[in-house]
This record gives structure tokens, C-alpha cells and sequence, in this order.
């Protein structure tokens, strides 16, 4: 049966064709029927130019109709998130076309991870490498020239990731508050020869001078603790105290 030859009914095609492959000889004549409806007729004037040439003004104004019909589909199926149906059509465009490692960027972005590598881990990097700030912002402003994307993030970044993970940045409480002592908690790097003599010859000055505040560097080391913390309360059935945020209270024992 599949080697019978049928007639094409289609006007002016009355091609004949193997009954297996009628119905693709069907749907190539649909496309392009349907490629006739959309085709843009140019009455004169200047050529058509190609929609990513165009300026934001034209391209909304070309895409007029999609934008209603999007619109509506999002409404009616997606509670209005417009954005998310178009980057899935564009997913899905990419994917078909086989250009997965550009479609893999733009779900990254989607999903809030980017393509580039977080702060700390760059901070990682340039600290087990041993570079500079000089050298680290060259290799970050040559990457970006050469592959044209933010891979590594910039210096002030790794700065707002160093702080985040260095003491002083979480605030605590001391509980009763100590006599004479600030409560503030954003306590950086602090000199530990205040208040002694210069001339201490028994220790090297420099491994003393500069240093954290003890109880800023212990809620910090408690703060990287944290996940490790919360799996052993629940671990212990220790739920019931896990109602609000992780805070550090520390207690003068």
C-alpha cells in the first residue's frame, strides 16, 4: 500500500506521489501557504529592513500583532508573565537550531545564576593564585575583551564579597550588654596594641597590631556554621526552635 502512487489534489501541483510520503508533501504545501500569508508585500519604496536593524519604535511597531497575541496567551495561561512565555520561545528557538551552549547562557540567566562566576569564587581565585588587584582587574579586563562576556566580576565586587565573609560584617548582641563597650557590631580590623608600650621586644609587633575583635570573629565562624547548625537541630527533632532567622546572641558566662 505504501508504494501506491496518488495524485496531489493541491491546485496546479498534481504531482504524484507514494502514498507513505503524502502526508509531508501535504504539510510542505501548508507551510507554505502559511509562509504566503505572513510574507510582507512591498508596494515600493525602500526594501524591508531586517527586523534587528530597526529601531526600538519600528520593532514594537512590526511586532504589534505578536505582542497582542502573546499578551493574550500569557494572560490567559501563565497569569500574565509575558516574559517568561517569550524567553521559553526563544529557548526553544535556540534548542532547535542546535545552539544549546547560547540557549544553556540564557537559562542561567534566567534562573538568576548568569553566566559569569560569583564574587567569592573569583575572590577564591585571586587570593590562591596570589595576584594582585593590579593583575587580577588585567586578567578580568582581557577575558571580558576576548570572549566579550563578564566571566570574572570586578574588584569592587570581590571587595562587597571579602567583607561579607570576613568579622564584623553580622550584626549580634551581647546579653547582658558589656559595661563601656559599644554596642555597634561592624567591627573591622582593630589594633592590638592599644593602650601598650611600643618597645615590646618578645614578639614580632606585625602578627599583633592588627586583628579581629574576639567575638566578631566567633558569630562569624558561628554565621559559616550556619546550614551545618540547622540540619543538626533538625537532626535532634529540635524543630520548634527553628521559627524565625538565625541570629547570634552571645551570653557572659
Amino acid at each position: 500500500l505504501d508504494n501506491l502512487g496518488i495524485r496531489c489534489t493541491v491546485k496546479e501541483c498534481e504531482e504524484e506521489i507514494l502514498h507513505e510520503k503524502y502526508g509531508q508533501h501535504l504539510s510542505s504545501h501548508k507551510e507554505m501557504k502559511d509562509r504566503e500569508l505572513y510574507s510582507h508585500i512591498n508596494k515600493g519604496g525602500r526594501p524591508r529592513q531586517h527586523l534587528l536593524s530597526l529601531t526600538r519604535r519600528a520593532q514594537k511597531h512590526r511586532l504589534r500583532e505578536l505582542k497582542r497575541q502573546v499578551k493574550a496567551f500569557a494572560e490567559k495561561e501563565e497569569g500574565g508573565d509575558i516574559k517568561s512565555v517569550c524567553m521559553t520561545l526563544f529557548l526553544l528557538a535556540l534548542r532547535a537550531k542546535n545552539e544549546h551552549r547560547q540557549a544553556d547562557e540564557l537559562e542561567a540567566i534566567m534562573q538568576g545564576r548568569g553566566s559569569g562566576l560569583h564574587p567569592a569564587v573569583c575572590l577564591a581565585i585571586r587570593v590562591n593564585t596570589f595576584l594582585s588587584c593590579s593583575q587580577y582587574h588585567k586578567m578580568y579586563r582581557t577575558v571580558k575583551a576576548v570572549t566579550g562576556r563578564q566571566i570574572f566580576q570586578p574588584l569592587h565586587a570581590l571587595r562587597t564579597a571579602e567583607k561579607a565573609l570576613l568579622p564584623g560584617y553580622h550584626p549580634f548582641e551581647w546579653k547582658p550588654p558589656l559595661k563601656n563597650v559599644s554596642t555597634n557590631t561592624q567591627v573591622g580590623i582593630i589594633d592590638g596594641l592599644s593602650g601598650l608600650p611600643l618597645s615590646i621586644d618578645d614578639y614580632p609587633v606585625d602578627t599583633i597590631t592588627k586583628r579581629f575583635r574576639y567575638d566578631a570573629a566567633l558569630v562569624c565562624a558561628l554565621k559559616d556554621m550556619e546550614e551545618e547548625i540547622l540540619e543538626g537541630m533538625k537532626a535532634k527533632n529540635l524543630d520548634d526552635y527553628l521559627n524565625g532567622p538565625f541570629t547570634v546572641v552571645v551570653k557572659e558566662s
